[in-house]
C-alpha cells in the first residue's frame, strides 16, 4: 500500500477588505499556544501573509482527512483570534500595491533577489500530494508515465479565479502564474535516475535557478522524503476536496508504477500539446472541455476525468478507495470546483459573500 502525505498553503487576509496580511508569526504563535498542533505542523511560506502546514504520513484517506481538518479548525481560532481569516484560495483576490513582506529567511531573500517581480505576485497557495516510490529509479520512471495527467488533476483542483479585484477567466490563476518560473509545467521525459539528476544539476549549474527548490514542475521526485510530489493543484476551499484530490493523485502513482514493473507501453503527448492542455485545464478547470491525452483533441471535462478514473480503478479498488471517489467527483461536478463556488459566492454577495465562503469552507465537515 502506497502511503500520502499532504501540504497545504493558506493565506492570511483582512476580514473586512480581503487584503493580504502580513500576520503568520502572530498567527504561528497562537497556533503553537494550541494542544493540538504540533510546533512541527506549522511551516513559513515565503510571504508573512501565508502560512504552510503538512499531515504526517496516511496510510488512509480518512488519517489524511482529519489531519487537515483538525490543522484548519485550530487556523481557524487562531486568525480570528490574531484579527485575520485564513483562507484556502489559490491566489488571493485581491492585493495591495506596495511590495509584499518576505519571511525572514536566506533563502526567501535570495529568491526575491533573483525574481523580484515574480514574488512581489506571489500571493498564491498550492496543494501538494506526497505519494510513496519504491525508490529513485521507480519514481523516475513514474514521473514520466503521468505527465499526460497532470492538466486532469489541474482542472479538478482549480480554485484560484480572482486575481487583482477582477475575474481572471482562469479556474487557476496560480496555474498561469506559475508559467512565468525558469522551469516550469511538465517535466521532461526522463531516461533513467541518473538523467534526472544530470539534468537537474546542469539547470543549477547554469546559475539562472537558485537550487533545486526552484523546480516549479507540475511533479518531481522529492530532495527530503523518498516520494513522487505532485504540485500540480490549487490549494482546495475544503478538505474533503484536497482529500480527493490525494486520493487520485496515489492511484494515478500507483497504477503507473504496476505498468512500469510490467513494461507497458504509456502515453507521451508532444511537449506542446501537453503544455497547451495545462493552459487549457487552468481556463476551464471542469466547465467545459479538456484536452484528450491520447487523441489530442477537445472533449468534455467529463469524459477526460471518466478516462482517469478508468485507468485508475484497480488501484482505487485494492485502497478501498473506489466508492468515496467517485462519490465524491459526483459531487464536485455538482457543486463545481472551488473557483466556480468562489464565482457564484461573488456574483451572489460580492466580497463579503467571498470572505464568508473562505471562513465556511476551512472547516466544513465532509
Amino acid at each position: 500500500m502506497a502511503t500520502l502525505g499532504i501540504e497545504e498553503e493558506y493565506l492570511l487576509l483582512d476580514p473586512t477588505t480581503g487584503m493580504p496580511v502580513p500576520m503568520a508569526d502572530k498567527v504561528a504563535e497562537n497556533l503553537e499556544g494550541s494542544l493540538h498542533v504540533a510546533r512541527g505542523d506549522i511551516q513559513r511560506e515565503l510571504l508573512t501573509c501565508q502560512i504552510e502546514t503538512a499531515t504526517a504520513v496516511c496510510a488512509t484517506l480518512t488519517e489524511a482527512e482529519e489531519s487537515l481538518l483538525n490543522f484548519r479548525r485550530e487556523l481557524d481560532a487562531a486568525a480570528r483570534k490574531t484579527g485575520v481569516r485564513a483562507a484556502a484560495t489559490g491566489t488571493a483576490p485581491r492585493i495591495q500595491d506596495d511590495y509584499p513582506e518576505v519571511t525572514d529567511n536566506q533563502r526567501y531573500h535570495q529568491l526575491k533577489a533573483s525574481a523580484k517581480g515574480i514574488v512581489a505576485d506571489q500571493f498564491v497557495n498550492g496543494q501538494h500530494v506526497h505519494v510513496s516510490v519504491p525508490d529513485k529509479e521507480a519514481g523516475v520512471q513514474a514521473l514520466n508515465r503521468i505527465r499526460p495527467w497532470m492538466p486532469a488533476v489541474v482542472a479538478l483542483s482549480a480554485n484560484s479565479p480572482y486575481w487583482l479585484d477582477r475575474d481572471s477567466g482562469f479556474g487557476s490563476w496560480r496555474i498561469v502564474h506559475y508559467r512565468r518560473w525558469p522551469v516550469q509545467g511538465c517535466a521532461p521525459v526522463f531516461r533513467d535516475a541518473a538523467d534526472y539528476e544530470r539534468r537537474i544539476q546542469r539547470l543549477v549549474d547554469s546559475g539562472v535557478i537558485i537550487d533545486r527548490g526552484v523546480l516549479t514542475w507540475l511533479a518531481r521526485l522529492s530532495d527530503r522524503y523518498p516520494t513522487l510530489e505532485v504540485r500540480a493543484a490549487d490549494v482546495q476551499l475544503e478538505a474533503q476536496d484536497a482529500v480527493l484530490i490525494a486520493a487520485v493523485i496515489r492511484g494515478l502513482i500507483t497504477t503507473v508504477l504496476a505498468d512500469e514493473a510490467a513494461s507497458r507501453t504509456f502515453l507521451q503527448p508532444e511537449p506542446e500539446l501537453l503544455d497547451a492542455a495545462v493552459w487549457q485545464a487552468g481556463r476551464q478547470g471542469l466547465s467545459d472541455r479538456l484536452v484528450d491525452p491520447e487523441s489530442g483533441l477537445l472533449l468534455p471535462a467529463r469524459d477526460v476525468v471518466g478516462m482517469l478514473l478508468r485507468y485508475i480503478r484497480p488501484a482505487l479498488e485494492d485502497e478501498g478507495d473506489s466508492a468515496w471517489v467517485d462519490a465524491s467527483i459526483e459531487r464536485l461536478f455538482a457543486t463545481g470546483t472551488g473557483a466556480e463556488r468562489q464565482r457564484k459566492a461573488m456574483e451572489t454577495g460580492g466580497l463579503p459573500a467571498l470572505m464568508d465562503l473562505y471562513a465556511t469552507s476551512l472547516t466544513a465537515e465532509p
